[in-house]
């Protein structure tokens, strides 16, 4: 059904009418705030479409899957075996033993996969358990192309129902808010540095906050001051931390004294997400519930799930393991078999420091290898990756050219799945932040 639709899509996009949709939808992103850094968000005139079933089917499995991190999390917490296959920092030690006061530390989070709707196979690849970006951008971009002509044409045969993302975000500070104890209506600070290219996004958090009620300011961690028993930024007191800023960056830059940590510490403030979310942030996450030795933590379904979704990751270390069944010496396979597997550094984002095996030479493979054993690096699986023809403007002209599209769902509260980001690339690498690339809003549509 998804084809059909996507041909039908592609059928009313005469050259006019895609000439018209491009200089509407470039008019709506510049309004809606829908830039990364200076470049638009939107590069395609296309959203990407589910059936029904394919988002139901992708809300089921990631549902069952967060179960398992859920669980990896929780050995993770309470014992330090199981938590040193993480490979964390002291300073990270120190930071995750902190009273967040509510029950789950990831209050939104996201799985990045890909996912082929027409087969529903579905591979996870990361997840975002820190600082998932996107949401606003998402709505914003959705209600961006239910503007556009084309899109009110296509609605005349297809039901096009929007994934709204904002007011689940809300919702789910508002309930950590009240499990920490908090009364009143809190004060919002979206905390993250002033320079960051994804500040456009917090701008319309703040606006979605602020209109529902709720007092919101940004603010740079080193603009904060902690006295009288709460934070503050200038005269503004904090009650609610929105934190966007990555807590390796926040120590990294201001040390462990820090205002917001000193707050946290104290229970001064409520923050969202904890600082223990970056457990499962960790690429090692994905070795974690992958490894056979961690198989008792989970009940038959997970595993099942796992098998199915989780590609086969390991931290590079020179150790036995299993491989689909097969004992395998972990370094020496990956080496002889670069072109089924990616390197990718624990402790980091935005596409930096990953190589693809099929993409680079010997050399360059086995230095980076090497690398892995002294700087922590996981290796995972190659999986099935997902393209889709998406139509776009070059030079005047409408092109129509296949994409890789990935499927990113947003989760609340560490188990339900509302929205999704979708990103497109030309590329391996499928990332906007690592420079390339396209957002675009999801919808799910049926015939009418």
């Amino acid at each position: 059904m998804i084809d059909k639709a996507i041909n039908d899509y592609h059928d009313l996009l005469t050259p006019d009418a895609a000439a018209e949709t491009e200089g509407a939808l470039n008019d709506m992103l510049r309004e809606r705030k829908c830039y990364f850094g200076a470049r638009p968000l939107c590069t395609v005139l296309r959203p990407n479409f589910y059936s029904p079933v394919a988002w139901s089917y992708l809300q089921h499995e990631t549902s069952i899957i967060l179960r398992a991190f859920g669980k990896a999390h929780a050995a993770c917490m309470s014992d330090s075996y199981m938590r040193a296959q993480l490979d964390l920092e002291p300073y990270e030690e120190a930071l995750f033993d902190l009273d967040i006061g509510f029950r789950a530390p990831w209050t939104t989070s996201r799985l990045d996969s890909f996912f082929d709707a027409e087969s529903l196979r579905l591979s996870f690849v990361e997840y975002n358990a820190e600082t998932p970006a996107g949401m606003a951008y998402e709505d914003q971009l959705s209600e961006a192309f239910l503007e556009l002509a084309l899109m009110r044409r296509f609605a005349e045969r297809y039901h096009v129902a929007q994934l709204h993302v904002r007011n689940h975000l809300l919702d789910s500070l508002l309930m950590a808010y009240r499990e920490y104890g908090g009364q009143n209506t809190p004060q919002i600070a979206i905390i993250d540095w002033a320079d960051v290219p994804t500040l456009n996004e917090h701008e319309l958090c703040k606006e979605y906050f602020e209109a529902n009620g709720y007092p919101t300011l940004l603010a740079d961690p080193r603009a904060l001051v902690y006295r009288g028993g709460h934070l503050w930024a200038g005269d503004f007191r904090i009650d609610l931390i929105y934190k966007r800023v990555l807590c390796s960056e926040l120590v990294m830059r201001m040390g462990m004294e820090n205002p917001v940590v000193k707050a946290v510490a104290d229970r001064a403030v409520c923050m969202s997400n904890a600082f223990s979310a970056k457990l499962m942030a960790k690429k090692a996450s994905f070795a974690f519930v992958s490894d056979e030795r961690n198989g008792f933590l989970f009940d038959a379904e997970e595993r099942k799930a796992i098998e199915a979704h989780i590609p086969w990751t390991r931290r590079v270390q020179d150790r036995r393991t299993d491989y689909h069944g097969q004992q395998v010496d972990l370094l020496a396979y990956v080496a002889h078999h670069r072109e089924n597997f990616v390197l990718k550094p624990n402790d980091d984002y935005g596409g930096k420091g990953v190589v693809i095996g099929w993409e680079v030479s010997e050399e360059e493979w086995g230095a980076t290898l090497q690398h892995g054993l002294t700087t922590p690096y996981v290796v995972q699986e190659r999986v099935h990756a997902a393209y889709q023809d998406f139509p776009s403007m070059i030079e005047g002209q409408l092109d129509v050219s296949p994409r890789l599209v990935d499927a990113d769902p947003f989760v609340f509260a560490g188990q339900t799945t509302k929205g999704c980001l979708t990103r497109l690339s030309t590329s391996s690498l499928l990332n906007v932040t690592a420079g390339g690339g396209s957002v675009v809003p999801t919808f799910v549509i049926q015939p009418l």
